[in-house]
């Protein structure tokens, strides 16, 4: 038993995750490639391994001939009956092959054969693994900063937090633990190129699926989340389970659970709302905290008319209109904002009054708003915005 080579392909599967297969093939190819190099052809060559011991050994078919012409391909009938007394002329003889004999290049071919081996076999596993993880948030340790990105450890490969993916706000320093969402995983020849992002919405997402319960085994859904990373994030939630409440069970006893995911995102607001999906109740939900008193909806044009009282206008469209543009995202909708005394000088407000008599069973939807026409200066907020 060959107890050396065993003991290291053990150990190489262990810790690199590499087969032994896959480095005993890895280990004839090179044999293979030594032969060439000594004799300057291998068509004839042929390599035994035993996987449970690891005892290999090498042979050179040969055909016996009368006179050789070529001692790589043939060998002589005397020095064939040498070996078995039974070979006859034009019988193929297997010569072992001592790999001791090889000269210094051909065994470092090689070694440097089983070492590219095991360097391409690393990669791809590599690659296998974090491909499996791509969409998906993961813990990783920040190494260094590369100009401005940063290099982050995630466990056997290392990942590229770029400009783009950084929250504005957030500063990073060596040996920090931060969650990260899997971009993109790519194969390159110098291994796999992983892109993360701290601003990716799916990471407010699967970070709730991490810490709720419900939302993982399905009897929560997020249906829509709408982000300005570093400040603000919205999403709209619903249950599968009629006692279940969606925004209890995402906020957790005393908020610990929306807190956990917050103190993760460094002190980011999240709103979490209630799906629903009448367009005109979902978007009276996302504009809170602030307080609607109507909504007329259009559905086919992705557009929606709402009324707040006047002491609301400002906190339904938020710093900088925030409130109102993530509203926007998050439903779908351009939303244009008025408060009540515009619509009642306008006379705007009756066309409201009318839509609810049409459709009394919902007083805050109507099914189209065709008609409804503002001349008056309002804030409009498109849900394509960025």
């Amino acid at each position: 038993m060959n107890t050396e080579l065993l003991e290291a392909l053990n150990v190489l599967e262990k810790e690199k995750s590499i087969s032994k297969d896959t480095l005993l093939e890895a280990i004839e190819q090179s044999l293979i490639q030594a032969c060439k190099n000594h004799f300057g052809k291998a068509d004839n060559i042929k390599v035994n391994i035993d996987p449970q011991t690891c005892e290999f050994g090498v042979f050179a078919e040969k055909t016996v001939v009368e006179e050789v012409l070529d001692p790589v391909l043939e060998i002589s009938l005397e020095d064939a009956k040498k070996m078995n007394s039974q070979y006859d002329l034009g019988d193929t003889v297997n010569v072992e092959i001592k790999s001791k004999e090889f000269g210094r290049i051909a065994t470092q071919n090689a070694k440097n054969v089983i070492l590219q081996k095991i360097r391409e076999e690393e990669r791809k596993v590599i690659f296998n693994q974090y491909y499996g993880k791509e969409k998906d948030v993961v813990t990783g340790i920040v190494q260094r900063s590369l100009g401005k990105n940063y290099s982050i450890n995630l466990g056997k490969a290392d990942a590229i937090l770029s400009e783009n993916e950084q929250v504005k706000t957030e500063v990073f320093q060596p040996t920090e633990r931060i969650k990260v969402y899997i971009v993109e995983v790519k194969d390159t020849p110098k291994g796999p190129k992983i892109m993360v992002s701290r601003t990716h919405p799916e990471l407010v997402k699967r970070l709730f699926e991490a810490e709720v319960t419900e939302v993982k085994d399905g009897t929560v859904e997020i249906k829509s989340i709408a982000r300005e990373a570093g400040s603000r994030t919205k999403i709209a939630v619903w249950s599968n389970d009629p006692d279940v409440d969606p925004v209890g069970a995402c906020v957790g006893m005393n908020g610990a659970r929306v807190n956990a995911i917050v103190e993760e995102l460094r002190g980011e607001k999240i709103d979490i709302i209630n799906w629903s999906d009448n367009p005109a109740l979902l978007i009276e939900n996302a504009l809170s905290p602030a307080k609607v008193i109507s909504v007329l909806a259009d559905p086919d044009a992705k557009t929606a008319k709402v009324i707040v009282p006047d002491y609301q206008l400002s906190l339904a469209i938020g710093k900088e209109g925030q409130n109102a543009r993530l509203a926007a995202r998050l439903t779908g909708f351009k939303i244009d904002i008025k408060s009540e005394s515009q619509a009642s000088e306008l006379g705007d407000y009756e066309l409201y009054e009318e839509a609810y008599e049409e459709y009394p069973e919902d007083k805050n939807y109507a099914e189209s708003a065709d008609e409804y026409e503002s001349e008056a200066e309002s804030e409009v907020f498109d849900s394509e915005e960025e």
